[in-house]
């Protein structure tokens, strides 16, 4: 066999792996808008008819299930639950309630203005803290976000955001600000960084700084890898809360 019949078998290999594997919400193929960046949300939406399952990893044994299910292009609805201790042998410690949230896209996006969402969520992220009464990451109860995308060697999203959690003690509540940047790496892969203001007590006035990657996997499939709390809120994490989440969608 030549060399040339090798580079253009490969070639073809590359091309057919790369339309098998971006079927997710990652990459410049991936064909799905994601729906989040790590903690944060973005006016992406699930088409209408389809079903996300959502699954987080996070430290201490933790697990998060989510589904959420489009009723129409622009509006969605969702529940989740989950707690910590659940994978290894101490005792599971479940969160007090499930979440619900509600997602509706009243502006599309165009060539001069973001796509816009307004939302509830009341799940927060990681362990719940009973002495708070509040999950680690405060859930974003209330909230607006906008995302505008751009061409630049794939593609280029920014999102920002606002939103007041109904967590905690009220007066450690306030107005929270968000914003992130999502970057394509060719047709399956994507980078994605993000900013959360934080706010109380548990930031200690730096705020939340994530750092992400994403990949499609194919068959609706799309794996995340997340270095969280990049900021060093808690002094005892060197190089950031490391998690892993999985995300499946489902047209019905």
């Amino acid at each position: 066999m030549s060399t040339r019949t090798i580079r253009t078998l490969a070639a073809c290999c590359l091309l057919i792996s790369s339309e098998i594997l971006a079927q997710g919400s990652a990459g410049t193929d991936g064909g799905e808008e994601p729906r989040y960046l790590i903690d944060s949300p973005t006016a992406g939406m699930l088409r209408s008819g389809t079903l996300a399952v959502d699954v987080d990893f996070f430290q201490n044994g933790g697990v998060l299930l989510g589904l959420n299910y489009g009723l129409l292009s622009r509006l969605s609805l969702g529940i989740s639950y989950g707690g910590s201790n659940l994978i290894g042998d101490d005792t599971a410690i479940f969160n007090p309630v499930p979440g619900v949230n509600v997602k509706l896209r009243p502006f599309e996006e165009s060539n001069s203005f973001p796509a816009i969402v307004l939302g509830f969520d009341s799940q927060g992220k990681e362990e719940f803290q009973k002495d708070l009464d509040r999950y680690t990451i405060r859930s974003k109860g209330l909230f607006a976000a906008a995302s505008k995308n751009f061409t630049l060697a794939g593609f280029f999203s920014l999102h920002f955001g606002a939103n007041y959690s109904f967590e905690g003690p009220k007066d450690d509540r306030g107005v929270n600000l968000f914003a992130g940047a999502e970057k394509t790496i060719g047709p399956a892969i994507s980078a994605v960084l993000e900013y959360n203001s934080g706010g109380g007590e548990a930031t200690r006035g730096r705020g939340y700084l994530n750092l992400g990657l994403r990949w499609s996997l194919g068959s609706g499939f799309t794996l995340g890898f997340d270095l969280k709390d990049l900021a060093r809120n808690d002094n005892k994490v060197t190089i950031g809360n490391r998690s892993v989440k999985i995300e499946f969608l489902k047209p019905l």
